[in-house]
């Protein structure tokens, strides 16, 4: 009786787990880009008597500590929520662990964009440029207006935590909606200055996300290449 002896098969290294998740958030993306975009240049015109109507109108209102309160600390609210991911991530789901961090890059990409923007068109604060009163303090002269940091970093988060988790969609979404739109109540940004921020934050954050973890894919891949010839000479194939 003949017995046949099969050489081992080679072993070679898997590929990195590609999910289509965030390539399919792009239309998503762009789409709302589009959408704050136009609501931008809508209320551009009529900027000055928005303010005053919602602005005025919260400062002697009921709601005007709840509007300051989110206004000045609503951000912290989605930097929990993403701080619960990158540790759940990290412990359980390293490769959505690496789309958060590629997340996170596009977020200080965003946040950068929206600065250089200011001091490139010095738009000044609606609370200085205008005699109404506001629940929070206007910042500093120099600080200006358009687009708005807080609005991009809310819509840069959000974005960071739905690409990662689309599910949780329902909680991060109203929050940075809610964030920018007390930026408006609190008397510190015109309506326009925060929808521009979240198309900013949103559309940014996202691109360059895509961008990185592409990137770090093709360094896998070319790691990958590199080692297979070492694996077929030990394996004599």
């Amino acid at each position: 009786m003949t017995t046949t002896r099969h050489a081992p098969a080679a072993h070679r290294p898997a590929a990195p787990a590609r999910s289509r998740a965030p390539r399919a958030a792009l239309p998503v993306v762009l789409s709302t880009f589009l959408a704050l975009s136009v609501l931008a240049l809508l209320t551009w015109p009529a900027r000055e008597t928005l303010f005053e109507n919602v602005a005025g109108g919260a400062a002697g209102s009921s709601l005007a500590g709840v509007a300051g309160l989110v206004a000045d600390k609503g951000l912290l609210v989605l930097l929990a929520v993403t701080a619960g991911l990158v540790l759940f991530t990290w412990l359980r789901d390293r490769p959505r662990f690496g789309l958060l961090a590629a997340a996170g890059v596009g977020t200080v990409a965003a946040y950068a964009t929206s600065e250089i923007v200011k001091l490139l068109v010095t738009e000044e604060r609606p609370c200085r440029a205008l005699d109404v009163d506001t629940v929070l303090a206007c910042p500093a002269p120099g600080d200006w207006s358009w687009p708005s940091n807080h609005a991009t970093i809310a819509g840069a988060l959000a974005l960071a935590c739905v690409l990662v988790v689309p599910r949780i969609w329902p909680v991060v979404v109203p929050v940075a909606l809610a964030v920018a739109g007390a930026r408006v109540a609190a008397g510190v940004h015109y309506v326009h200055d925060v929808a521009s921020g979240l198309a900013l934050g949103v559309v940014v954050t996202c691109l360059v996300a895509l961008a990185v973890r592409a990137g770090g894919q093709r360094l896998m891949r070319r790691s990958t290449s590199r080692r297979s010839p070492a694996v077929r000479r030990t394996t004599g194939r």
